[in-house]
């Protein structure tokens, strides 16, 4: 376990999260539920922001990665502490400005966004919107046109930089649904076709280079290239604003580093150290720089607690413990496999004793939380905690089976409140429409 302050085993032998018992809060908000952390999520995010002022003279910004995990109460912290915020979609725009947070601290791209999405985004005043395709940039140069006035963007490009969780390699032509690759001439191409549109106000660039990494040297290198590409285009345009966006890695699993929220500093160190020696290796300004961390933020400050409701055993082969999620609530090991860990958390001082795959409750046999974890032997009733899931879980939770996504509930000082209601079968039927002719 990746153990802090605010969650550790309390003197009952119980779980406890932000002050809160597990099974209180089981019993209080049934189960499945997730449950995030308000301190660790503050705590993260201070860490970024603070980097940001003492390394690079507070010159940019830090966006939450709202794709992480996104809700109103999510943008509401975010504005407190300070950050902006990177949106991919209508939904999240909309999410961002209904808990009031400021339209010009939001960034929004994606690949594909649709008229829809760019119309709104120029109506709320975004403060800048990444540039994926050439159609994009025609899309949008007419919808500002439309409107009489410059929308600030900045262009997605490639910098031939695929990272990996323990390795990284450099590629001169990646193969990726995102950006302009700077190797291959596209990006310098489309540099050109946007100073072209007087509507469009090109700042600088964006970059992502992937997720869920823990070596630095990717950062380093996708900056570097970042600031030569803008170099070798100093005839043309002056680089005023670097995106380099997020990817920082958490703790899932044994394998995986612990790293605690100071701990970060060390990777924002070497990536402002390379910005800052990039730009003076080339002759480049310092450019306005932005940071979209959002795993690293909430990940690790979520947890969700299942109740085991059947215990099957394999003899020689598997023993499974079937708990009320399921993949219409964590659906990320059936997508990519991923790694967790778990915990008895109404007994969380007995020894584990034996391994065992945690199943959900969806009509599909690939529906895993998890295979081969280990844990004490489980009974029907007990309390399951499985750890960071506060990315990319609600997030991706569907109604599959028909099945009702969980509820969220924000946690401080022994405190817990819902940041996400509970569905109900209502919710579920409330868009279905029965024609007349089949009444």
């Amino acid at each position: 376990m990746n153990f802090r302050n605010t969650l550790k085993i309390n003197e009952k032998g119980h779980l406890e999260i932000g002050g809160a018992d597990c099974c209180d809060l089981a019993k209080r908000f049934s189960t499945p539920l997730y449950v995030f952390d308000e301190r660790q999520i503050r705590a993260m995010m201070q860490v970024y922001r603070t980097a940001l002022e003492e390394e690079y003279g507070g010159n940019g910004r830090i966006l939450y990665a709202s794709k992480a995990f996104c809700c109103k109460a999510m943008y509401a912290i975010a504005d407190e502490e300070g950050l902006g915020a990177d949106v991919v979609s209508g939904g999240e725009l909309f999410t961002a400005l209904q808990a009031g947070f400021p339209a010009e601290k939001i960034c929004m791209h994606g690949n594909n966004k649709l008229p829809s999405e760019l119309r709104e985004a120029l109506d709320a005043g975004v403060g800048r919107i990444v540039l994926d395709s050439v159609q994009e940039i025609e899309r949008l140069e007419a919808l500002a046109a439309e409107r009489g006035i410059v929308q600030p963007v900045l262009l997605r490009i490639n910098p031939g930089v695929e990272a990996h969780t323990h390795a990284y390699i450099r590629t001169a032509t990646p193969d990726s649904k995102f950006g302009f690759s700077v190797a291959n001439g596209s990006a310098k191409e489309t540099v050109g076709l946007i100073l072209q549109k007087p509507h469009l106000d090109l700042r600088g660039f964006h970059c992502h280079i992937g997720s869920q990494i823990f070596e630095k040297q990717s950062f380093e290198i996708a900056a570097e290239t970042c600031v030569a590409f803008a170099a070798s285009l100093r005839d043309m345009f002056c680089l005023k604003e670097l995106n380099l966006g997020g990817g920082f890695g958490i703790w899932y699993a044994e394998g995986d580093a612990k790293i605690p929220p100071e701990g970060y500093r060390g990777y924002l160190s070497a990536l402002f150290a390379a910005v800052k020696a990039g730009c003076e290796r080339y002759g480049v300004p310092r450019p306005y720089l932005y940071l979209e961390p959002g795993r690293s933020i909430v990940g690790e400050a979520g947890i969700t607690l299942y109740t085991v409701g059947s215990v099957k055993e394999i003899p020689g082969i598997r023993k499974y413990l079937a708990v009320d999620g399921g993949m219409f609530e964590n659906p990320r090991y059936c997508l990519y496999r991923s790694k967790y860990t778990a915990a008895l958390a109404n007994r969380m001082n007995d020894e584990p004793c034996e391994l065992v795959s945690i199943a959900g409750k969806c009509c599909e046999s690939g529906d895993l939380i998890g295979e081969d974890l280990s844990l004490p032997k489980a009974n029907v009733g007990d309390l399951i905690a499985v750890f960071s899931t506060g990315a990319y879980n609600y997030s991706m939770a569907s109604n599959y089976n028909r099945n009702l996504i969980p509820p969220a509930v924000l946690v401080k000082d022994g405190e817990a409140e819902y940041i996400v209601r509970p569905q109900t079968y209502e919710d579920l039927t409330r868009y279905d429409v029965l024609p007349a002719r089949l009444k």
